[in-house]
């Protein structure tokens, strides 16, 4: 056993039992959801929600914002309850506008946006919103403890027990924020399957795992956050960042809110299934992640934040360019390593032989592939709602979907060394219109 080899096992068990470690986690959640489900569903207490509002950022959206509107206003709280849509038309120049206006539904407000105020980001129309939410609840003598805000994208839908499993946790009046499972709809497509299987089940385990730890993230898609928590933020909770999902979530953790997640309830949306547009948008996520890290000494100095949970956070902040270092220097060391195997460079260097470098990409196949296959397992028996083809298929492409991951990692790298931050919006695809 070489040198090199050594590295590699030592850098490529961390990957598996990181992953099985959390399947164990997923599993044991699993097992014990219904008991967990009837020991918190007490009786309304006076700290659950009275009005859901739902924003939808909309830009350039025609293709899709009718259906998710639609959906949006169709969902339902407990009973004494009441849902309001506010969609931010943030400067669109397609139809959405026309979709928007055929709408007649006295639970809908729209918010449009126009030039110089639009297309500022969309942690900008989403401090349009909050703000006009905030303004409303105030004028008609709402309790901001007692109103919720949750954030649907354009290409988002619901499930029908949404609005029910937030009222449900924001019973307890120390959180502030709730955060949904995820789901991809469009999942008849390889990729738009992998990010399923990434979402439902991989990051569902990891979100569940902080859960128990106390220091959930915030998505972008299915977050819920008291009206007064957001008030406590200041004029405008989220920010500029390019992930102000990861941003806002950081910020309520350091202003001491307790954030819950929940995998019974999920918010369904667009798969990405092509590879340039997923790069791109898995750039846009690394680069955010990589703002945010202007975070960690202040996470560091915080009393708000003990110990367990301050790790974790570090870790999830830290752990991508890690990673993209890491396999970097094993990637250079391998591709020097086969050179000087070539006949007239010297001595070998570290791989002796052309079947100890083959022993060496073997290894590293086996160890990227059995999480992708251990994690289909785990989707299917949790959720039974798709095909095992359709799953192997996901999990046999998640190790090239992770060398995307890694691209994006040093492309984002690359753009904020530049100061680049300007970014295009990922076009949706077409969808059904909306039943009548």
């Amino acid at each position: 056993m070489t040198a090199i080899l050594l590295v590699g096992f030592a850098l490529l068990t961390l990957w598996p039992a990181y992953n099985l470690a959390l399947v164990a986690f997923s599993a044991g959640d699993a097992a014990t959801a219904g008991h967990r489900r009837r020991r918190d569903a007490i009786a309304p207490n006076g700290n659950e929600p009275q009005t859901f509002w739902i924003v939808v950022p909309a830009l350039n959206e025609e293709r899709v914002v009718g259906r998710t509107v639609g959906a949006a206003l169709a969902l339902s709280g407990p009973e004494g309850t009441r849902t309001r849509v506010l969609v931010v038309d943030d400067g669109s120049d397609d139809g959405t506008p026309d979709v928007l206006a055929a709408i007649d539904h006295p639970g809908l407000t729209v918010l449009r946006r126009d030039f110089p105020n639009a297309r500022q980001g969309k942690g900008e129309a989403l401090n349009a919103a909050f703000r006009a939410i905030r303004d409303l609840s105030l004028a008609n003598g709402e309790d901001p403890d007692r109103v919720a805000v949750g954030v649907i994208d354009g290409d988002g839908r619901g499930s029908a027990n949404l609005l029910s499993e937030i009222s449900r946790l924001m019973r307890d009046p120390g959180v502030g924020a709730v955060q949904v499972r995820v789901r991809i709809h469009n999942r008849n497509r390889v990729l738009g399957a992998v990010q399923d299987l990434e979402f439902a089940a991989i990051a569902n385990a990891s979100q569940l795992l902080r859960d128990a730890a106390g220091t959930v993230g915030l998505g972008g898609n299915g977050q819920f956050a008291r009206l007064s928590s957001l008030m406590r933020l200041g004029h405008a909770p989220w920010s500029h960042c390019l992930v102000e999902d990861l941003e806002l979530g950081l910020r309520m953790h350091l202003n001491g809110e307790r954030i819950r997640y929940t995998s019974i309830a999920h918010v369904q949306q667009q798969g990405l299934v092509d590879v340039k547009r997923l790069v791109r948008q898995r750039t846009r996520w690394a680069q955010g992640n990589l703002q945010c890290i202007a975070y960690v000494p202040r996470l560091v100095a915080s009393r708000k934040i003990r110990n367990h949970a301050l790790l974790e956070m570090l870790y999830y902040l830290l752990a991508p360019w890690m990673n993209a270092f890491g396999t970097a220097a094993v990637f250079g060391l391998w591709g020097y390593s086969a050179w000087q195997l070539l006949p007239g460079h010297g001595e070998t260097f570290l791989i002796h032989s052309w079947s100890q470098l083959a022993e060496v990409l073997l290894f590293f196949a086996v160890g990227m592939t059995v999480p992708g296959l251990v994690w289909a397992g785990v989707h299917r028996y949790q959720l039974r709602d798709e095909k095992f083809s359709v799953l192997l298929r996901a999990a046999l492409a998640y190790p090239f979907f992770l060398m995307l991951g890694l691209v994006s990692t040093w492309r984002a790298i690359g753009r904020q060394v530049a100061r680049r931050n300007a970014w295009a919006k990922t076009e949706r695809l077409a969808e059904e219109p909306v039943a009548a």
